[in-house]
């Protein structure tokens, strides 16, 4: 016996999916705002300060990236 499957999958209008794409890029742009004020916030500490919380400035890039966008 054949049995047929009628799939009738809606798929995304191109307006969705610029409407998602213009999401996407507006949340990775947020993102890396975030990523920027950030670096630039630990970056102006002086190296005492730095030391004093126990980072080192080699470490800044990292801890943004991790504070921001996980680990």
């Amino acid at each position: 016996m054949a049995h047929a499957l009628n799939s009738t999958v809606a798929t995304p209008s191109v307006v969705a999916r610029l409407r998602g794409l213009a999401e996407n890029a507006r949340t990775s742009w947020d993102l890396y705002k975030e990523y920027k004020r950030t670096y630039e916030e630990l970056d102006a500490l002086t190296d005492r300060d730095l030391a004093d919380i126990g980072i080192r400035r080699c470490d800044i890039a990292d801890l943004a990236r991790t504070h921001v966008y996980g680990a």
